[in-house]
C-alpha cells in the first residue's frame, strides 16, 4: 500500500512539472509575486499571470522572445519551453520597477 502511494505521490509530481498545473505568478502594486521562482528545464509548462492592478501590463520577456499584454484583473496562460537551464528574466514594459526571474533546473 505505500509503495502504491509514493508512485501515485511521484506520478501528480511528474504531472504538476509536465505542464497539468501551471505556475502562478501575480502582479500587485507593480510587484510581481513570486519574483523568483524556479521552473522545470527542458519540460514545456505553463504560466498563469494575473494583473492585479488598476492598469494594463505587458509581461515581457527578451531571452524567452515572449510579451503579452494583459489588462486589470485578466489571466494570461502563457506556454513556455522547453527551457535550458539558466535564468530567464522577465518584466512589465509599461513600469519598468516590476521585474522578476525565471529559473530553468
Amino acid at each position: 500500500m505505500r509503495f502504491a502511494f509514493l508512485l501515485l505521490f511521484c506520478l501528480s509530481a511528474v504531472a504538476a512539472l509536465a505542464g497539468d498545473e501551471p505556475l502562478r505568478l501575480v502582479l500587485h502594486e507593480h510587484k510581481f509575486t513570486p519574483e523568483q521562482f524556479d521552473v522545470p528545464a527542458h519540460v514545456k509548462f505553463r504560466l498563469l499571470v494575473k494583473n492585479d492592478s488598476d492598469a494594463d501590463i505587458e509581461w515581457e520577456s527578451d531571452e524567452l522572445d515572449r510579451e503579452e499584454v494583459i489588462s486589470p484583473g485578466e489571466e494570461r496562460t502563457i506556454y513556455l519551453g522547453p527551457l535550458d537551464p539558466g535564468s530567464y528574466p522577465f518584466y512589465d514594459d509599461r513600469h519598468s520597477a516590476s521585474k522578476g526571474v525565471l529559473i530553468a533546473k
